[in-house]
């Protein structure tokens, strides 16, 4: 298993992740392990075809055109 280092971690933020990882019941490198395992999983990128057809039912009926004019003319 790999060991990782930090350098220059910031006391505040060591506080912090200490008092966490005591309200875990879990020690410190144990908390930094489960944090950064969460982070790496919600950390999917995106792509502009995962969002194809999102919100479509909002522009169902409306004249795209129509609405932009009317828009600009409120400017």
């Amino acid at each position: 298993m790999a060991t990782l280092n930090v350098k220059d971690f910031p006391d505040a933020l060591y506080q912090k992740l200490k008092k966490q990882a005591r309200r875990e019941g879990r020690s410190v490198a144990s908390e930094v392990q489960v944090l950064l395992a969460e982070a790496l999983i919600r950390s999917r990128k995106y792509t502009v075809n995962d969002f194809r057809g999102v919100g479509a039912e909002i522009w169902r009926g409306v004249d795209v055109q129509k609405y932009i004019d009317g828009e600009r003319e409120g400017w």
